[in-house]
């Protein structure tokens, strides 16, 4: 991978009973990493991390520990991070977590196994030079959620996505929002991407469960409120009008959240995320990164 590279995979899943949610991303180049920015971004291997964040009914734990290219093997079908792991079969992905959490130090262990109904195997450019790429990898897929640390068990609802480039992301754009929703025979996701050359990217897309999919006319816009740090957020739904039903992450350039609207004909509740790329740039706010991202 080049100086400046990056790639990312990323999972999120939601319980069948809606109490519980979670995300897991593996960077290789953390984009998001003080560290790969302070260093110049000479080495992308140098700065690795798996973030995994946990949402039930009595609170989240988040992790996202940077490791230097000793602690890091990768394989065809398999990435280690430290001592946690991503490992594909053939039918599912299966992730081994063991990770401590941040800001009060507890253990995060347990196993994620994510079984897609079916593949996308179709890349989509980001940017009009194409230097970043997205590929919804599995737009539907079952999740079976076992953790000893803390103790919690589920099923439920998930995706699978990658993203990669070879240039920080803030070079390409100023700010982005996704989503992705479960529908009854598949699932939606909408890309809205500010971009700072070429005019502003929209994507509305709908999968089958077999990962085929037909690309959608963007449903009109929705507003959201603002996040408590005043991130703005939007989305898109049939009738102009969405609502969040909760937030998972408030930070100073990013947001996650749970929001509820219609869209392609359905009632669905979608992941969606805010990220503001002019925010992360403030040097301000990259000296506040350590205090979440710890680097061993």
């Amino acid at each position: 991978m080049d100086p400046g590279g990056y790639v990312w995979w990323y999972v999120d899943a939601l319980s069948d009973d809606g109490r519980h949610g979670l995300t897991i991303i593996a960077f290789i180049g953390s984009v998001f990493s003080p560290y790969y920015a302070w260093s110049g971004r000479r080495d992308p291997i140098n700065h690795c991390a798996v973030n995994v964040a946990l949402y039930g009914p009595r609170g989240k734990a988040w992790a996202m520990t940077e490791r230097g290219r000793d602690a890091v093997n990768r394989g065809a079908n398999a990435l280690k991070i430290g001592p946690s792991t991503m490992a594909w079969d053939g039918s599912a992905l299966t992730i081994a977590i063991d990770e401590i959490a941040v800001p009060v130090p507890r253990r995060l262990r347990g196993t994620v196994r994510i079984e897609p109904f079916g593949i996308n195997t179709r890349y989509f450019h980001l940017d009009t030079a194409r230097r970043h790429i997205w590929r919804p990898i599995a737009p539907a897929a079952r999740v079976v959620a076992q953790f000893s640390h803390p103790d919690i068990a589920w099923r439920g609802t998930g995706y699978i996505d990658m993203n990669a480039g070879d240039e920080p992301l803030e070079a390409a754009f100023n700010a982005w929002t996704w989503s992705r929703a479960n529908l009854r025979e598949g699932a939606a996701i909408l890309y809205d991407a500010d971009r700072r050359e070429g005019g502003p990217l929209s994507l509305a897309l709908r999968f089958d469960k077999s990962g085929a999919f037909g690309p959608m006319a963007p449903p009109p816009r929705a507003a959201l409120p603002r996040t408590g740090w005043r991130v703005a957020r939007q989305t898109r739904s049939d009738d102009g009008a969405a609502r969040v039903t909760r937030c998972f992450e408030d930070t100073p350039f990013y947001a996650r959240s749970l929001v509820s609207a219609r869209l392609f004909g359905e009632s669905a509740e979608s992941v969606h995320e805010s990220l503001s790329l002019s925010r992360f740039s403030n040097p301000v706010v990259r000296l506040m990164l350590p205090f979440r991202m710890p680097r061993w």
